[in-house]
């Protein structure tokens, strides 16, 4: 987690300085009695080395804004304010500040990532302003060490459950016996996704046959897939962002290695394809929040329809995930009464079998959704939906 030890000196400094002015008192959010406008703010990463995350929601999150706007909400209506947090965690503590301070959002979407989150979360407890990451599914985002964080929840089901669902999807479905993890060591996403399949796989009467680890913004890994194949495993687990996967998986089926490849939502970025190759993707699995092939759930067509009509393009499980956290927001607001962040938060906290797109939504004691996962596997490119897991 890059920079984290000078983000935590950053944010002292700055609440104890009283960047934050009133601190533990609530955003306005532009929202009093007489406001028509309720203001939220989006801290994402629009440019930056995950890009690909972050302009996903965003689109996702412009679309519910045109739908949430046609009805308004007893009145009024949302405004959008963004940040680009140039998927750097110094840019998403800054981000945060302005929006809150500046800006003043009743609430925050963002950001896509575990880290760029975790900049933001001392931030909006002590100013007491709700904040939904879309996509970040490391644990520690919204209970740390025995402590909720109060003001922090997510869109997204968390990092445990992925590591758990392709664990069993492997024993289960693949028949594996012999597995090979593969994992970004500078990543806290990568690293809590595989000690869960890890645990899980073993427990099931599996075997780790191979253990190898690369850096983010490696570019060959030739060496560590050589070692992997000597192996002979049956799967590989490979729980990294599409930037390092997509090369993983074409220098995979370069060396021969043409077993099942697994990991998480990461991989879920159109670019992942362009840097694989769809052959090479063939016979490859991730977990994921929803499908657009899920044509059982009316839910989900009429996202699919109403997104493919504004953008020409199939969503993705970041566009659907950015779209639903707008959704979660707009309905806590209309059951709060209010653009006050305190009965936002508490709203929220109340949500209980709310249907949206990337599931029903019932937040647990630690601000986290329970909700199902899919599997979804690359043919010819393209996702196709395997299997619904429930928690």
């Amino acid at each position: 987690m890059k920079n984290k030890k000078f983000v935590g000196i950053m944010m002292s400094l700055l609440l104890s300085t009283g960047v934050i002015a009133g601190c533990g008192s609530a955003s306005t959010g532009g929202s009093g009695k007489d406001s028509k406008t309720i203001v939220i703010g989006e801290n994402l990463e629009l440019s930056g080395g995950v890009a690909s995350y972050g302009s996903s929601a965003d689109k996702g999150i412009a679309l519910a804004l045109e739908e949430i706007n046609k009805k308004g909400i007893d009145g009024k209506k949302l405004k959008i304010v963004k940040v680009d947090n140039k998927s750097d965690q110094q840019e998403a503590t800054s981000a945060a500040l302005k929006l809150i301070t500046q800006n003043k959002v009743s609430a925050i979407i963002g950001a896509a990532t575990s880290g760029d989150t975790l900049a933001q979360v001392q931030i909006v407890d002590k100013k007491k302003v709700p904040l939904i990451t879309t996509s970040g599914t490391a644990s520690n985002i919204t209970y740390d060490k025995g402590k909720l964080n109060e003001f922090v929840f997510r869109t997204c089901f968390i990092d445990p459950f992925q590591g758990v669902v392709s664990a069993n999807f492997a024993s289960n479905n693949l028949n594996a016996k012999n597995a090979a993890i593969f994992i970004d060591s500078s990543s806290d996403y990568a690293k809590g996704l595989a000690s869960n399949f890890k645990d899980t796989f073993t427990k099931n009467g599996g075997k780790i046959a191979k253990e190898e680890a690369y850096l983010a913004k490696d570019t060959d890994f030739r060496a560590q897939l050589t070692n992997i194949k000597a192996k002979n495993p049956d799967v590989i687990f490979v729980p990294g962002y599409y930037e390092e996967v997509g090369l993983i998986v074409k220098q995979a089926r370069d060396l021969g290695i043409n077993v099942p490849i697994m990991g998480g939502d990461g991989w879920d970025s159109p670019k992942l394809v362009e840097l694989a190759g769809a052959k090479a993707l063939n016979n490859t699995f991730i977990t994921n929040h929803y499908s657009s092939g899920n044509t059982e759930d009316q839910k989900v067509q009429d996202f699919v329809k109403a997104f493919k009509d504004k953008y020409g393009q199939e969503p993705d499980g970041f566009n659907a995930l950015g779209y639903d956290s707008l959704y979660l927001i707009a309905d806590a607001i209309k059951r709060a009464g209010s653009g006050d962040p305190v009965k936002i938060k508490k709203a929220l906290e109340e949500t209980k079998d709310l249907q949206l797109v990337t599931g029903t939504f019932t937040f647990d004691d630690k601000h986290n959704p329970v909700k199902s996962a899919v599997i979804l596997e690359y043919v010819d490119g393209k996702q196709q939906f395997k299997a619904k897991v429930n928690p």
